[in-house]
Formats: C-alpha cells, sequence, structure tokens
C-alpha cells in the first residue's frame, strides 16, 4: 500500500495511458484490479477522430506512435466509460489533454465533479494558440496551464511531463509551484522514421513520439534528477517490461511506476511485475518500498 496525491494504492504498478484503453479490454487478459492503477487513454474536452495515416511503428527498442489523441471527448467519458472504469476495483486516474488553455480548464472542471481518483494533466499537447508548440516544452506555458486547471479541479492533480521540455528538473519545480501534487515522466520522445522504398516520412506528420526500452535511460536519469528537486511525489515512466526495471526507477526516486508499451507485447506484463517486486521485497527483507526508494 502506498500513497499518491493522497489517494491510496494497493501497489506501485500504473497501467500507463494511451495502453490500456480504459481497462475493460485487458480486464479479459487477466484480473485488473491487482493493479495499483489504471490511466485512461488521452481524453480532451470534445471527441477527437485522431491522426491520419499510419500510426504505430515498430523500431529498434522501441515503437513510434502518431495516435493523436483520439478519444471520445469528457462528455462521454464520464457518461459511458467511467462507470465501467469504477468497477473493474482499482484507482482511477484520468489522463487529461488540450489544444488550448480553454479547453483544458473546461475538461479539468467536468472531472472534477466526477467520480475519477486523480486527474493526470498531460502538457505534451501541442498548444494551438502557439504555432503547435507543446504546453510542456516551456516553462512559464506549463505553470499557466497547471495554475489554471488547479484553480478549477479540486481532485488531486498529477502532471505527466514531456522529456523534450527545455529543462525537465525546471518545468517540475515550475508544475509544482503551480499547485501540482504529484508528477509523472516522461512521455514521449520526438522522434521519426523514413521509408527508404517511398523515400518519404512513414507518418502523415512526419513526427511521432517514441517509447518502450530504448528511452529507459534516459528517461531513468531525467526521474532521478527531478526527484531530487521536488517534494511530490513522482511517478516513473519510461520502457518499464519487468521487475528490474521498476526497483530502477524507485531506487532513482520514483514512488509509483507507469507502464506503457510493454503491455502491447505481454498484457499481463504488469503483473509479472508486481510479483517480481513482492519476491525481491521478500529475498531482501525490504518490509517497504520506502526504504529503498531515493537511495541513489
Amino acid at each position: 500500500m502506498l500513497n499518491i496525491c493522497g489517494v491510496n494504492l494497493k501497489n506501485p504498478v500504473i497501467a500507463a495511458s494511451g495502453t490500456f484503453g480504459f481497462g475493460g479490454e485487458y480486464n479479459e487478459f487477466y484480473d485488473v484490479s491487482k493493479l495499483g492503477a489504471i490511466c485512461s487513454k488521452g481524453i480532451t474536452l470534445n471527441k477527437k477522430e485522431g491522426n491520419e495515416g499510419i500510426r504505430i511503428f515498430e523500431t529498434t527498442g522501441g515503437i513510434l506512435n502518431s495516435v493523436g489523441l483520439q478519444n471520445p471527448g469528457v462528455d462521454h467519458f464520464i457518461k459511458v466509460e467511467l462507470p465501467g472504469m469504477k468497477k473493474l476495483g482499482t484507482v482511477v486516474i484520468a489522463n487529461l489533454g488540450g489544444g488550448t488553455l480553454k479547453e483544458y480548464v473546461e475538461a479539468a472542471e467536468k472531472l472534477s465533479a466526477s467520480d475519477v481518483d486523480i486527474v493526470e494533466l498531460n502538457i505534451s499537447c501541442p498548444n494551438v494558440k502557439c504555432g503547435g508548440m507543446a504546453f510542456g516544452i516551456k516553462s512559464e506555458t506549463a505553470y499557466k496551464v497547471v495554475k489554471a486547471v488547479r484553480g478549477k479541479c479540486s481532485k488531486p492533480l498529477m502532471v505527466k511531463l514531456s522529456p523534450n521540455a527545455e529543462d525537465i528538473v525546471d518545468m517540475a519545480c515550475s508544475c509544482c509551484k503551480a499547485g501540482a501534487d504529484s508528477v509523472s515522466l516522461v512521455n514521449t520522445f520526438k522522434a521519426m522514421a523514413v521509408d527508404i522504398k517511398s523515400r518519404k516520412a512513414v507518418f502523415d506528420n512526419v513526427t511521432a513520439g517514441l517509447s518502450g526500452p530504448a528511452i529507459k535511460p534516459i528517461a531513468l536519469r531525467m526521474v532521478y534528477e527531478v526527484s531530487k528537486a521536488v517534494d511530490v511525489p513522482v511517478v516513473g515512466i519510461g520502457g518499464i517490461c519487468s521487475w528490474e526495471d521498476a526497483v530502477e526507477f524507485i531506487m532513482a526516486g520514483a514512488s509509483a511506476v507507469e507502464v506503457g508499451s510493454a503491455n502491447f507485447i505481454k498484457p499481463d506484463v504488469c503483473l509479472d511485475i508486481i510479483d517480481g517486486l513482492e519476491e525481491y521485497m521478500a529475498e531482501e527483507n525490504i518490509e517497504d518500498l520506502e526504504e529503498i526508494r531515493g537511495i541513489i
């Protein structure tokens, strides 16, 4: 049992946004109530159809995705998807995206009045008002959106940081000053792939988001640096595929971890990580993960 943002989780393993749907799909493979929490796929104020063309492309040690935040919109999520998620028997985290500050605030206000346990604010979304630059690149921009959302959201607020930020540590500190109860990092890295036969970029948008084992060492370093600089719980994300990976992130300072791309390789990988953590703790005579958190 651990506490993130004032919410009790039965264990530190969370299914990451965008890789777990709304939970019900994976519940056909195993009992997802055993997870510490489930993050919804990214939700925006209004329904989005997502990007055209190829959306997922495998690369060495990872995957590139250009889904484009396809989702049914916040009202549909609250009315149709959330009740089912709440029945899954674990903590529900709503991942919130947006293209403008107004969209973020309006959607956050709706989620605040819902039954979600935590709101994970995704500031890696393109800022339509600023020519497509993500809200999570410049610290001052991130501060403004977090501050505005905090003013309308009474739910515990976790902010998901982009590794493409100008300064990830300063970004984390700015978000905490603006009212974040926790930070999760990292989101995908901006990357691309080329089709040498067609002599074009694989994705219609040219660039896409890289996740998977390839990003783990960089994500681990960023979690380490951020956890030393902030006083709120840090949730580690990035290429976690095994319990050993999870232990590394916890030793680097993470209170919990989110597992993403690995779910596509082995749908019940989160159970393997939970079981592995329990066995490791028993073998090492660790009664509480706090004994090793941030030990590096």
